[in-house]
């Protein structure tokens, strides 16, 4: 080729590339049109807005809910849809704020600063429990493992255990009450899951032991809450969303009514002082036959009631926890005689003086009826200084126990009391009078207590009886002296009545008039 051909031919390749060069240049300054600008934005936010449901409220969507968001085709409608989702667990809708909303955020950025491991916090399983359902009422917490004393229900010795946390729900909405979850750090990572039975928490030899249906449960144990089934069901109401209660008046679902078909009992505190400022809070629950669910069992009509109750401060840290099972037999002869009576149980805690509470629910197993009830009570405080009684108890049945070993239910002392709290007496029926009296005068003489005691039965305020007390098998403990008493009422009309006991220690001088008050019927 020629030297000019070579020439115009690598001249026509540059005015090429220059052209190139210049097309580029001006589309790289011509402006963006708006649609090809904005398109990119738009699938950011149609991904966004698509995952909204399994990314921001995963734990609480309803399954109607994520259906029915699956099937939306516009951000317009997902929109939409996410207000009304809000909306409808708005607790006050006529108010700018939505308390429900905000709650659940709050909850979401707890779980993440406090249970994170390895995953946010809100994914693992005290996190997933927080969100959904909200603060426990109670933690049990064991941080650090080590020696435990087992529950009565899980065999009531000693073990080590891994650390675990005990968490408890009074009432949820959707899953029920007396809601108890146990979640254990084996690896001691920091990450609690959720314990299937309650062995996973041991270090001991029952660490790998699995007694339920697929290490659910634990059959051998009194509590009917305990069983592989009941405790697979109740993992999976827990997993489940929590129940919309749209426009309810309060974000807290546990301060709604418990059950459809609540149970009623009464509960009263009786208080006798020890040594060392320390007091004896024997708490009485009362429940009403009729009320419960008599079963047939080996030919016997039997009722069972799980009590659960705990101790707490004014500041909700828990002192004590206890549970039982009450059992209430009859004779098919003898049921319709048994429904109305009563059942009664008693847990005596010893506390110092002070201000408490005690949460108690009540459960008919037979019926699946509760009853829930928080009582404020004030320990009252010694004075050594002072004539001082105990709480006067009104008694169903009051039997001296002589040198028996106390320690059972229904024992004070020397004497087997199972107090009437209702103060309810057929005509006939003994009326039963305990109480102690502390801080008697010693007289020098006979080194012996002398107080006078008379028991006096008033109607309308007159005197229609009085006895005085012998001091016949009345039990001593240096100053304290143990008053017991049955009253004949079958000379009693049906009514109201008081009972006025006068005590005079003629050693100090001082005196006291304790009164109560009960009711005879025919």
């Amino acid at each position: 080729m020629s030297r000019r051909g070579l020439t115009f031919i690598i001249a026509a390749i540059a005015l090429s590339l220059f052209a190139a060069s210049s097309s580029a240049r001006a589309q790289k300054q011509q402006p963006q049109v708006p649609e090809n600008k904005d398109r990119k934005v738009r699938r950011e936010e149609n991904r966004t807005m698509r995952e909204w449901s399994k990314r921001d409220v995963r734990l609480i969507i309803t399954p109607e809910e994520q259906a029915a968001f699956d099937q939306l085709k516009t951000n317009e409608e997902r929109e939409h849809f996410i207000d009304a989702f809000w909306r409808r667990r708005d607790p006050t809708p006529d108010t700018e704020e939505n308390e429900y909303k905000d709650e659940y955020y709050e909850r979401v950025a707890y779980a993440n600063e406090h249970f994170a491991s390895g995953k946010p916090g809100w994914l693992t399983d005290r996190g997933r429990m927080y969100v959904k359902w909200g603060k426990p009422d109670s933690i049990e917490s064991h941080p650090a493992g080590g020696q435990y004393q087992r529950m009565s229900y899980e065999g009531s010795d000693s073990t080590s255990t891994y650390p675990f946390e005990r968490w408890f729900y009074r009432y949820l909405a959707g899953v029920g009450s007396g809601i108890e979850i146990e979640f254990v750090d084996p690896t001691g990572s920091g990450e609690y899951r959720i314990a299937r039975n309650p062995f996973e928490k041991e270090a001991g030899p029952y660490s790998n032991t699995r007694e339920g249906i697929n290490g659910f449960g634990n059959p051998n144990s009194t509590r009917h809450q305990d069983s592989p089934f009941e405790v697979m069901d109740l993992q999976n109401r827990m997993e489940a969303a929590p129940p919309v209660a749209a426009n309810s008046n309060s974000i807290d679902a546990r301060s709604v009514v418990i059950d459809d078909n609540p149970l009623d009992f009464e509960i009263k505190p009786y208080y006798f002082f020890q040594a060392e400022g320390n007091v004896i809070a024997a708490f009485t629950i009362q429940t009403n036959n009729r009320d419960l669910v008599f079963q047939d069992s080996g030919g016997l009509q039997t009722a069972r009631m799980n009590i659960f109750g705990k101790v707490l401060t004014v500041d909700a840290r828990k002192l004590g926890a206890f549970e039982d099972t009450v059992v209430t037999t009859a004779t098919k002869e003898e049921l319709a005689e048994a429904k109305d009576r009563k059942s009664v149980y008693q847990r005596a805690v010893i506390l110092p003086p002070g201000k408490y509470r005690l949460d108690v629910l009540v459960r008919d197993i037979g019926s699946g009826a509760a009853g829930f009830r928080q009582f404020a009570f004030t320990v009252p405080k010694p004075d050594a200084t002072q004539l001082q009684i105990s709480s006067i108890v009104l008694a169903a049945k009051l039997e001296s126990l002589k040198d028996q070993i106390g320690g059972h239910q229904f024992t004070i002392g020397r004497n087997k009391v199972v107090p009437n709290i209702a103060g309810i007496y057929r005509r006939g029926d003994p009326v039963g009078v305990y109480l102690q009296v502390y801080n008697s005068g010693v007289d020098q003489t006979t080194l012996r207590p002398s107080v006078d005691v008379d028991y006096f039965v008033l109607k309308d305020g007159k005197e229609i009886a009085r006895q005085t007390e012998d001091w016949v098998g009345m039990s001593e403990a240096g100053t304290r002296l143990t008053l017991g008493r049955l009253l004949d009422s079958s000379n009693l009309a049906a009514g109201e009545y008081e009972i006025q006991i006068r005590i005079r220690d003629h050693v100090s001088g001082q005196t006291l008039s304790p009164s109560t008050n009960f009711t005879v019927v025919p």
